[in-house]
Parts: structure tokens; sequence; C-alpha cells
């Protein structure tokens, strides 16, 4: 590991006096009026950043780099083996066409504050889309591509848009997807209607338009004015983004426009290690906080080039295709997620489609998600002969909680580890009365408040929830969800969700622990284990495992073998007895593994497919593996 000074002097900064750190960073930004207070705790659940500074962050992202002579530079970059199509912007052709689309939001009578939702597949307008909201102030909230009728009404009814953008269709290997159909069915399910459509037609298949409130994508943004920046209160809403609630009410997590701002330009250099000029790609999907944050946001406002990918890891065509963009477009540093490199390494465990590619200009690769086996990511690093960096943050924090600092020095954290905190976290384990766990010592994750600039202040119009969901279990803290230990050092390893935490026979034990054993063995791609429960011992485990393909022993041996490890690894008190093989696990479109599914299956309860579901058929195969019927 590299020198921790620089780490250790930004770290003992910011203790030492957080607003003057964080005014520091805000250097970084342009303001069109500077802030009354770095810090005001009068406002919000727990107080809000850059009261009374006044800012827009599409100017930020695009046209300040246009002023300062970067306009020919490439900006964005749509790379969609999908389509069978490479194109890209400059950042003043970026200007341009986000000047435009905000041109026709104003036509459709959006004005500041007003909602938009945005309903796109992986496609350059929902970049653009996002920018010409910020430019006029409006708010976004995209929703992720392909989402059920249901799920889209759910968010159209809570954001109530003025506007909804979308699409003729979507793409997915082997299928296409229509939205426009779903967009109908969601707005004929919500109770709010929104004034207009803007429907992108994609040219492989067109899509009816609903006369008098559906407007074509492409002619409204030709015929529209360009629009100028506006600037707006630091403290108003930039983004609403819905996550999953467990009422079955989506949460709106808000993101306000100066923390975020500042943040994520200072994320860029101190996290990864980037800069204006850099090519950087996330490959994650806009509809996640890490499309958000690190394909469109956090790259433009550090004047890097982004890329925009619109495939998957394997199957568009075969699993070099990560490998292929990073080659083609000198890719600096590449993040994704954990199950992205499952996959490759699933299909291409010899790292065989890695040959032939140029990776020379790739220095890191950096992991989010989900927790990184050990395992995978020791593969990853020997594959590529790069460093791997496991890093953890959420949807509600909009950045790195924890990392490894190639701007700093500490690079790159253990493997295992998901790093150590940013400047900004103070991350604890907690015992279940809130008290701080010696290093360690397990617990449930958390962190000092008030969180930093770029964390969600609340969720949309639901004060009272955002309490409830994150302050009040632990008061003057902010609860992750998440368990696991800060070691010695400081590093924080997260072994899943508080409640992947099991009770075997009066012992608390991580799921994710047995997961990293399991993924170990020479034949494993992919694993999950979860609790089942049991009548003696409370709970017992239960492991999931996909065979690398080409795994050349019987599924029975390979099962033995797996017990064996986990009582070797971990010890008979884990009462692990029970592995079985499955050809796929099932997932989100993001790639996380549903784990709760795969429980509620497994004790014989209701398992209805969540919306986020990449396939529901996969549920009735692990049913099927588990002998068990899925109820509905």
């Amino acid at each position: 590991m590299a020198s921790e000074s620089r780490y250790d002097e930004t770290i003992a900064a910011w203790k030492r006096d957080p607003e003057a750190f964080w005014a520091e960073a805000a250097r970084g930004i342009d303001w069109d009026r500077p802030w009354d207070q770095v810090f005001d705790p009068a406002l919000g659940p727990y107080g809000q950043w850059f009261a009374g500074g006044m800012l827009n962050t599409c100017f930020n992202a695009v046209d300040r780099h246009v002023r300062d002579g970067r306009g020919e530079q490439a900006a964005l970059i749509w790379d969609s083996p999908m389509a069978g199509r490479v194109e890209s912007w400059t950042y003043t052709q970026l200007r341009d066409r986000v000047a435009k689309v905000a041109g026709a939001l104003r036509a459709l009578g959006v004005r500041q504050g007003d909602r938009v939702v945005i309903y796109l597949p992986m496609v350059p307008e929902a970049a653009i889309s996002m920018l010409a909201c910020a430019r006029i102030g409006a708010v976004h909230s995209v929703v992720f591509g392909g989402f059920a009728a249901a799920e889209l009404a759910k968010r159209i009814e809570d954001a109530e848009p003025v506007v909804v953008i979308s699409a003729s269709w979507g793409l997915e290997p082997g299928r296409v997807i229509r939205y426009k159909p779903l967009l109908d069915a969601a707005i004929g399910f919500s109770a709010h209607k929104p004034r207009a459509c803007l429907i992108l037609q994609r040219p492989q298949a067109e899509a009816a338009l609903t006369p008098g409130r559906d407007h074509d994508f492409a002619a409204a943004e030709a015929a529209a004015a360009p629009a100028d920046p506006v600037s707006v209160p630091a403290t108003d809403p930039l983004y609403i983004l819905y996550t999953s609630g467990t009422t079955g009410k989506p949460k709106g997590v808000v993101r306000d426009c100066g923390g975020h701002a500042v943040a994520l330009h200072n994320s860029m250099r101190m996290v990864y290690g980037v800069g204006a000029g850099d090519v950087y790609w996330a490959a994650s999907d806009v509809g996640w906080v890490v499309g958000h944050s690190y394909i469109v946001y956090a790259p433009l406002l550090a004047g890097c080039t982004t890329i925009l990918y619109e495939g998957k890891p394997v199957g568009t065509p075969d699993p070099g295709a990560f490998w292929r963009v990073c080659a083609q477009h000198g890719v600096k540093l590449l993040f994704t997620a954990p199950t992205a490199l499952r996959a490759i390494k699933q299909q291409d465990p010899e790292a065989r489609h890695l040959a032939g590619h140029d990776m020379s200009k790739l220095e890191a690769l950096y992991l989010a998600g989900e927790r990184c086996d050990p395992p995978t990511a020791i593969w990853a690093a020997e594959t590529l002969r790069l460093p791997v960096v496991d890093h953890w943050w959420q949807t509600e924090t909009g950045w790195a909680i924890t990392a490894g600092f190639r701007g700093l020095g500490l690079f790159p954290p253990k493997p295992g580890a998901g790093g150590r905190p940013s400047p900004g976290y103070d991350v604890q384990a907690l015992d279940e009365a809130g008290h701080v766990l010696p290093r360690g010592q397990s617990g449930n994750l958390a962190v000092r408040l008030p969180l930093p600039p770029g964390c969600a202040p609340t969720l949309w119009r639901n004060a009272e929830g955002y309490v409830a969901a994150y302050l009040a279990d632990y008061p003057g803290w902010y609860r992750t969800g998440d368990a696991g230990v800060v070691d010695a050092e400081g590093d924080v390893s997260v072994m899943g969700r508080t409640d992947d935490i099991i009770n075997v026979a009066g012992h608390r034990l991580s799921t994710g622990a047995m997961e990293e054993v399991l993924a170990g063995h020479a034949a494993v791609a992919e694993c999950a284990v979860v609790g089942v429960q049991d009548a003696l011992k409370g709970h017992v485990p239960l492991g999931l495992v996909v065979l690398k393909a080409g795994a050349n022993q019987d599924e029975a041996t390979i099962c033995r073998e797996l017990v064996a490890l986990v009582r070797e690894r971990i010890g008979p008190v884990a009462a692990f007895k029970d592995a079985r093989v499955v050809q796929r696990l099932p997932k989100t479109r993001s790639g996380k593994i549903l784990r709760a599914s795969i429980r509620r299956i497994a004790d014989g309860e209701p398992a209805a497919p969540p919306p986020t579901i990449d396939d529901p058929a996969i549920l009735d195969e692990i049913g099927a593996v588990l002998g068990r019927s899925r109820p509905a």
C-alpha cells in the first residue's frame, strides 16, 4: 500500500475544521452567489450545506468547460453494441444539445422546481435530458428503463411530473422492451397525469403518439429555442431517485444542488485520481445512483470524457465486451459492479477474451454496488495486473462512504475491505443499543451526524419518513442498514445488510463471510448464502452456487467440498450443511443478488417478483432446486 500521508493529512484537516474543509472543496465549483453558511444545522432533519449559495449544476458540468477552452474535447461517448453504434459529443456539442432540449421542456411548460420523470434506455438522450432539467432548475426523477408499469405509476404519482420523457423501445439481449405501452399503462394507473410526454422514436421501431399529449423528442428539440442556465439555491433539489421502501411505497431520495456538485467534483480527484481530459467509465445504468453520480454528473463536473454504454458485460457479444470498450476509448478508470466481474469470470475464467485488447491506458478498477468477495477481486487484479478497489456507498449517500484514495496515496484497500472513510464520514460499528463497539468487533455500521455534502438531506415530501428510516434507531447517527467491522487500522469491511446477519443457535453469523468461503472454491463463479428458518437453531445457512463454465467435477462432490470448506474456515458453529448448484441467481437489473427473495422461497413464504428483478422466471427455477413451489 502506498504512503498514507496525504490521506491522513486530509482526514486531519476535515476533523480539525469541517466547514473550512468543505468551503475549500467548494472552490472547485463556479458559484453565482456565495453561501451565507457552509452548514446550516436548522435546515431539514439534520441540516444542509451551502445555505444561501446560488449556482447551476448544468453550467458547472458543461458550459464552463467550453468557456475555459475545452469545448472541442470529447464530453460524452455513447457505445451501444445493442444498437451497433458508437457516437460522441464534444463539450460544445453537448452544451448545444442540452440547451435545445431544455428549451423544448420550457416550451412544454416546465418551470423552475417542476418535476420531470425520465424513463429511457441507455441512450445519450437520457444524460442530455437530466442535464437539460438541471439547466432550467427543474427536478428530474429517472426511472430505470423497462420498469413495470405499476412501479412507474407509483413514481409518477409521487413526483407529480409536468412532463415525462420516454422512448419507443429499449433493447436487451434477445428481446425488445416496448416502453411506450408501459408508459401509457402507468399514466392510466396514476392519479397524477403529466401535461405532456416527449417520446424518443428509436429508428428500429416507432411508437404511436397520443394526440394532444405526446410529442416527438427529435422534432421538439429541433424546434426549440436554446435555454440559458438558471441560477438556483444550493439547497434546492437537483433530482429525486426512488429506492424500494419496506412499506411497498418507494422512497424518493432527494439530492440537493450545492452539496452534490461540491462532493462529486471533489471525489473525482480525491477518490479516483482522475481529472479534466481523462476518460472515465462507470459501467452502470442512469436509472441507478451510480449512473447519476458517475456516468453523468461527476465526470462532467471534473471535465472528463464519460462513457455511456448500452450493453452487458457478457453476451454483447462475448465476455470481452468490457475490455473492448476500455481499449477502444482509452479508458483510464473503470467502475463497475462485482456481479459484472463474476459474470465475466464465470464465462471466461482464463480471460482468453482479454487477449488482443490494448489495456495500457487503464490504471485501476473500482467496484461497488455490493460487497466483492476477495477471490473475485484477486482474480480481477491478477487478470488485469491492476489495482482493484472495492468501495462502499449507497443511494442515500451519492458517493463513497469508504474507499481507496488514488488521489491521496492510500490505494488500494485490502481485498474484502471497502477501504477507509472518506472525509466527512465518521464510520463506527454500533451495538444494538447504539454504543460504539471496539475496533475489530462486528456491528451495525453507522455514520455520525451531520452527513457530508452530497448525501441526501431528506426524502421527497417525507421528512418524517427520512427520520424514521435512517436517524431514529441511533440518535445522532445515520443508520446505514449494513453490518460490518472497522478493524484496528481503520479499514471498514461490509459483510452485508443487517438482515443478512443470521442467528444460528444464539451465534450471530455473517452470511457474507460464508459467501466469501464458497467463492474461494475453484469451481464456483458466484454464490449466495441465506438464513433459512429452523425450529431448533433459529436459522441455518443455505448456500446456492453457480459453477464456472467448464467445471468438470460432479455437483455432489462440489457441494460436499463446500460444506467442508465452511466447516474448516468458519467452524462447526456455522451449521452449514446445505449447498445447492443452480444455473443462475435471481438479480436486479443492476446486478444485485435478491437474497431476500431466495430466503422467502426457502422458507415457503410468498415471493412475488420484485419490480427490480431481471428475469422473474429465475424464482421458479430456484423453487424447483429447493423443492419448493413458489407461493404467489
